[in-house]
């Protein structure tokens, strides 16, 4: 069954802003402390966007055994995209396509718009919704809060 509206807030969440206690999942499954480990069909791209921010996702718990499918489709969409932005930059937006008579035969060419915008847009789509579901955009990171850390960002970047 599809829900609709806002995606509900996570608990953590809804515990420091205040919601009202009957709104609040107490029975809210979580995870154990797996290894998190990428699945095997990543491709080398993806692999590099899975070991770029993998490490910084799980010190912050963001990244746990249970989303690995969920991030590592991220992953996937993230190179879909940049591949088909390089296929659009290379071949252009507009392209001439072949146009065929009912018998199949090539009677000429007419512009048209280039298939990999389709693969662009899709993939777009994808990367955004699950960014989105890991706090990866600015305006997704806005409304999430993982309590007071007076350590720098950059250093679990470093450390790893």
């Amino acid at each position: 069954m599809a829900t609709t509206g806002r995606p509900k807030k996570p608990t953590n969440l809804a515990v420091l802003h205040g919601d009202r206690k009957d709104r609040i999942n107490t029975a809210e499954p979580k995870p154990s402390t797996l290894t998190v480990e990428p699945p095997e069909w990543l491709t080398d791209e993806a692999r590099a966007v899975w070991d770029r921010l993998a490490a910084d996702l799980k010190v912050k718990q963001v990244l746990t055994a249970w989303d690995t499918e969920t991030f590592a489709c991220w992953c996937d969409a993230v190179v879909r995209r940049r591949n088909a932005a390089q296929a659009l930059a290379r071949e252009g937006e507009v392209i001439e396509l072949p146009v065929y008579n009912k018998n199949g035969e090539l009677t000429g060419h007419r512009l048209g718009k280039n298939p990999w915008t389709l693969v662009l847009n899709e993939a777009d789509a994808q990367v955004q919704k699950y960014a989105a579901r890991f706090g990866l955009t600015p305006s997704d990171r806005a409304g999430l809060s993982i309590g007071k850390d007076d350590s720098d960002a950059d250093d679990d970047l470093l450390t790893g």
